[in-house]
């Protein structure tokens, strides 16, 4: 999973901008194309994958190019700052795996917003074996738990919120490899429900504790822009989320279909791992809010929760932000027809 935040750079982004005396919203990039139509690039902060089957869709099936728009997709990686890059008005909008990574950026300064969300509940799981299993949070106790750096924060908030001391349990830092919970090194392992790929190692002794069953409510793939994009070119917004919302719905109704696009766009893919892996995503994209707001809906409820837990944290070095300066639902409401389960 891609580094969740950096502050370090993203501070020097903010000087170098008011040295420079320009806004994020003077450097950007939409501009219209010979035919007719406006560039979106969306900045990613990871490689592409089965999170991005439905914009590959309405890339493949036309959809965006109905809305008036030229679409493409501009992957991260871990040395890119997907966030900074799009503050800085290079590309129009972007997606983060995690929730976090927006809250924290506007609360350095940075001058995004978030207008919909990917993933209704955030994939970030633990796992354990059967042998010793971890079905709850109290069963974390004792036990070593091998995880990313950049993960560490989101075991830190588990444990607060189930009021269990950070002394009780063991961080040892591994990669994304699961291999160590195979080989005994740790009891539990991280990483995505969506990572279907990665957790076959792990075959059908794999016990599964969610993120957000253990009560750490996140979003998953937030898409972000600029204020001064979100200002000032809302219909613009508003076309690529009622193309997206329609390549989400297209692959929810044709899956095989939408994964032969994915692998077709991507040929790195494997189209029987990414066949696995959408039926998960599925999931998370259409469930929770989604049921009853559309794809893409958010709960305002929940960033509070979020930005009040981080906050508890100390993990705001610079300010605690409120829900109004990180999320704005004006563009979801604006495409609430298109976006609905009825479209």
């Amino acid at each position: 999973m891609a580094p969740l935040f950096d502050p370090a750079r993203r501070r020097l982004l903010k000087t170098s901008l008011l040295a420079s005396g320009l806004s994020a919203g003077a450097l950007l990039s939409i501009d219209a194309l010979a035919q007719g139509r406006t560039r979106i690039n969306m900045q990613l902060g990871w490689i592409t994958g089965v999170n991005q089957i439905g914009e590959v869709v309405a890339k493949r099936l036309g959809y965006y190019e109905q809305e008036g728009i030229d679409f493409l997709i501009q992957p991260g990686g871990p040395n890119i700052d997907g966030v900074a890059i799009v503050a800085s008005g290079r590309h129009e909008v972007g997606q983060v795996s995690s929730s976090p990574s927006v809250m924290l950026a506007v609360s350095q300064g940075l001058p995004i917003k978030c207008f919909a969300v990917g993933a209704q509940k955030h994939p970030f799981t633990f796992f354990s074996l059967q042998k010793n299993p971890v079905r709850k949070p109290a069963d974390l106790v004792g036990k070593k738990v091998g995880l990313p750096s950049t993960s560490v924060i989101l075991l830190r908030a588990l444990l607060a919120q189930n009021k269990i001391p950070e002394k009780d349990v063991t961080i040892v830092p591994i990669g994304a490899d699961m291999s160590p919970l195979l080989t005994g090194q740790v009891d539990v392992v991280t990483g995505w429900l969506t990572s279907t790929t990665a957790l076959k190692v792990l075959g059908k002794e794999r016990v599964d504790m969610p993120l957000w069953d253990a009560g750490v409510r996140l979003y998953a793939l937030p898409y972000y822009a600029t204020t001064d994009t979100l200002q000032t070119k809302p219909r613009v917004i508003e076309a690529f989320l009622r193309a997206t919302a329609r390549g989400w719905h297209q692959v929810r109704a044709n899956r095989d279909q939408a994964v032969e696009l994915l692998v077709r766009e991507y040929p790195n893919l494997k189209a029987e791992d990414e066949r696995v892996a959408v039926d998960v995503m599925l999931d998370y994209s259409f469930g929770g809010q989604a049921a009853t707001q559309g794809w893409g809906g958010m709960d305002p409820a929940v960033w509070k929760e979020q930005i009040d837990m981080y906050a508890q944290l100390g993990q705001f070095t610079a300010r605690t932000p409120k829900v109004e300066d990180v999320i704005t639902l004006d563009l979801l409401k604006a495409t609430a027809a298109q976006r609905s389960l009825k479209a």
